[in-house]
């Protein structure tokens, strides 16, 4: 049996939809819109970066995100105090998204994001359970450690006022008010929120696109009295420094709910979700390779060749 010959202009077609990688750069039916299955293929190829990423790679881009939540912590405070009145919360949630436009654009490794991309290499056995938690606990530490240092300076410095210190105070105290399923209850709809954002952004194909995304979803989270993991470290570490308040009640009464509920909320409400309604999960590229066995895959630290560049 002989086959037909390719069209040139279908081969070309092909070669200017698919990135290097073999990810869709357009999609199939409308070029200007993936289909789920293509969107998730996005997600697969763009996991690859973090799973590829040196111990040390992820935990200084994490490191770069706590800090670069600070931004958060420090905006939504300083414009709470400086607009009197009920609406203050409601207008200092305006510039909250900042830190984020900042760390997503950036490409650095921020925790919550990390429940989507990981999390769907394992579910497609691409990679092995224990890969995916380094990633998890080096980026979580890393967040934490840039969240803890840019409190500890905006805690020993002049950065705020005496109405805006309050109001930064004042996050810590709210939460620490709120009870714990309370706390993992208003966490798990900022996962979901955060994880919809990454499935969303890999369905988008410009980068203005992206920061309108990234900052109306995080805009989300303050105005509806939401919780997300690393900024609560932040307003955790604050509280702690400058109340004396001791920070290992405050991580469990406080953290300990918020990155559960994040993490629940990411990975069951919108990855599993995701992988459940998609059929075509690997790029063309991948679709031939093994994927690792039911031993690699929970006590391996190995990767499946589809996503191993040395091969």
């Amino acid at each position: 049996m002989t086959s037909t010959p390719r069209d040139p202009e279908s081969e070309v077609r092909d070669a200017v939809d698919r990135s290097q990688s073999g990810a869709p750069a357009d999609g199939k039916v409308i070029r200007d819109r993936f289909s789920a299955d293509e969107i998730f293929q996005r997600v697969i190829v763009s996991a690859d970066e973090e799973i590829d990423a040196t111990t040390r790679e992820l935990f200084f881009s994490g490191l770069a995100a706590g800090f670069a939540i600070t931004l958060a912590f420090l905006l939504h405070a300083v414009v709470t105090a400086a607009v009197p009145g009920p609406m203050g919360p409601t207008v200092g949630a305006v510039l909250y998204p900042i830190g984020f436009v900042y760390i997503i654009i950036g490409r650095y490794q921020l925790y919550t994001e990390n429940t989507l991309p990981p999390v769907a290499l394992v579910l497609t056995r691409l990679t092995s359970v224990p890969a995916l938690l380094r990633i998890w606990v080096v980026v979580l530490c890393a967040n934490a450690v840039g969240a803890a240092l840019g409190a500890l300076v905006l805690s020993q410095t002049g950065v705020f006022s005496p109405p805006a210190a309050a109001v930064a105070v004042g996050f810590g105290t709210e939460a620490l008010e709120t009870s714990w399923w309370d706390l993992f209850a208003k966490a798990l709809f900022a996962g979901w929120l955060v994880a919809g954002l990454v499935w969303l952004e890999h369905a988008s194909r410009d980068t203005i696109s992206r920061i309108v995304l990234v900052y109306v979803i995080f805009l989300c989270i303050p105005v509806g009295g939401l919780y997300h993991s690393v900024v609560s470290i932040c307003d955790a570490f604050y509280l702690a420094f400058e109340t004396g308040t001791g920070i290992l009640p405050v991580l469990w009464e406080f953290v300990t709910p918020v990155v559960l509920g994040n993490t629940v909320g990411g990975v069951f409400l919108v990855t599993l979700v995701n992988y459940m309604q998609t059929r075509d999960r690997y790029p063309e590229p991948l679709a031939e390779r093994p994927t690792l066995s039911l031993r690699q895959w929970l006590v391996g630290w190995g990767r499946s060749p589809r996503v191993d560049r040395s091969d």
